[in-house]
């Protein structure tokens, strides 16, 4: 069954609940061919419950979701793992497993029932290490690695799959400063390139700098949604995050950076917000690197 508007991923009025709790509350997103959508928001706002929700790991209780223009319940789980890959936040369990055997783990979907993996598939594999850096530790078992190693080695395993959508949780949260950019500029890159990916992320800069769009998650609702200057405005994070911020161009790379200042609770004046000015001035226009996305506004359009 095909709808009538084809993303590459769409969620229609997801509803989940645990209990009494609802987790998420007739959510909506969707993603292009392209695209780099950023989920934001708190712990416990509904991140890793939607990415779940897309991936088919779990069954929303509201709604529904599409891949390609058809419904997922609909397709079988093989088809679905042959076009979408998820990048989880906590590992599942792999004791015993080398780093190499966990990579090629992702080409299953790619395999007869009784087919075991060729010459193609090695080279799939080792091509995915390479661009993770973790071809270093290939034959490591994976209980010898550090959490940041682990999670290199997943998004790996991931990029093996050769999906056309990607979804990540949380891809850089045990990742040194090196390895969280260069594990979103090689998103980014492949997103240039034609993949869609849907990223939780915490750090707003970071999403900021990378996302094409936003998504903020609270409460299981969908709270704002658009291109990064639109979501990542101070009086929106305040009602998100409960705290006070000022939003500002970062005068090197050019994309937002969001600089937390103190609880919103907290009494004291709001510093004014920095803004770099220009000879006449303006917000100065700066360069902006290749790594910033997206059309959006330049320092001297703020």
């Amino acid at each position: 069954m095909q709808t009538e508007w084809t993303a590459s991923i769409r969620a229609d009025e997801l509803g989940f609940r645990v209990e009494a709790k609802a987790l998420l509350q007739r959510v909506r997103l969707h993603a292009d061919q392209g695209q780099l959508v950023g989920l934001i928001g708190p712990n416990g706002a509904g991140k890793s419950t939607l990415l779940r929700a897309i991936a088919g790991v779990l069954r929303p209780q509201e709604g529904a979701v599409w891949l390609e223009g058809e419904e997922l319940d609909s397709l079988p789980a093989k088809d679905v793992a042959a076009r979408m890959a998820l990048v989880p936040q906590i590992a599942p369990y792999t004791h015993g497993f080398t780093a190499r055997e966990l990579v090629l783990m992702g080409r299953y979907p790619h395999l007869g029932r009784f087919q075991i993996e060729g010459a193609a598939d090695e080279a799939i594999a080792r091509e995915a290490m390479e661009l993770t850096e973790t071809d270093e530790f290939a034959d490591r078992t994976l209980d010898t690695l550090s959490g940041g190693e682990r999670q290199r080695v997943f998004v790996s395993r991931a990029l093996a799959q050769q999906p056309r959508v990607l979804l990540l949780d949380e891809p850089t949260a045990n990742l040194d400063v090196l390895h969280k950019l260069r594990v979103l500029d090689l998103v980014r890159r492949l997103v240039d390139e034609g993949l869609t990916a849907v990223a939780a992320i915490h750090d707003l800069g970071m999403a900021a700098r990378y996302c094409d769009r936003l998504v903020l998650l609270n409460g299981g609702r969908v709270l704002a949604e658009g291109p990064p200057e639109e979501v990542l405005v101070p009086e929106i994070i305040e009602s998100a995050f409960g705290v006070r911020s000022a939003v500002y161009r970062d005068p090197v790379t050019g994309s937002l950076t969001v600089s937390l200042i103190a609880p919103a609770d907290e009494n004291g004046s709001h510093p004014p917000e920095p803004v770099a000015k220009g000879g006449n001035g303006r917000a100065a226009q700066h360069p902006q690197d290749s790594r910033t996305v997206g059309p959006g506004p330049r320092a001297d359009e703020l």
